[in-house]
């Protein structure tokens, strides 16, 4: 098991992003560089970060560079969204994720956080939400 938003987790979903041939399908045809910031957790505030692009997609610790987008929130939303608790797009609506940067990014790379849907729920089995 690993602790949601531990350096090992991190690690562990930049190794399944490395290894989806979707995702790099996706990164020769869009261009966006996405920050999470996680406030108040076990750890303290946590940031990392999606990048894709140039046919590479990646996964890890610290901001996107570029950053085209950023969301922050909280660590109860974050485990709410990633344990499946709270539905994403409510959290937004709901003002729980601050979004900040390219909306416009946000929207076009849409088919890129359906398939990291799927990495994230290959590591969701083995992770920890303490």
């Amino acid at each position: 098991m690993v602790r949601y938003l531990s350096l090992d987790w991190i690690d562990d979903l930049g190794r399944e992003v490395d290894k989806s041939e979707r995702l790099a399908e996706l990164a020769g045809k869009l261009d966006v560089g996405v920050t999470q910031v996680v406030t108040d957790g076990p750890e303290g505030t946590v940031t990392y970060h999606l990048q894709v692009g140039d046919g590479v997609a990646r996964f890890g610790a610290g901001a996107a560079h570029p950053e085209h987008v950023r969301m922050e929130q909280s660590w109860d939303t974050a485990v709410a969204v990633a344990s499946g608790e709270l539905n994403a797009q409510e959290a937004f609506i709901g003002g729980s994720i601050l979004l900040s940067g390219d909306q416009q990014k946000l929207l076009d790379a849409q088919p890129v956080f359906g398939a990291l849907d799927s990495v994230f729920s290959s590591v969701r089995d083995r992770t920890e939400y303490a």
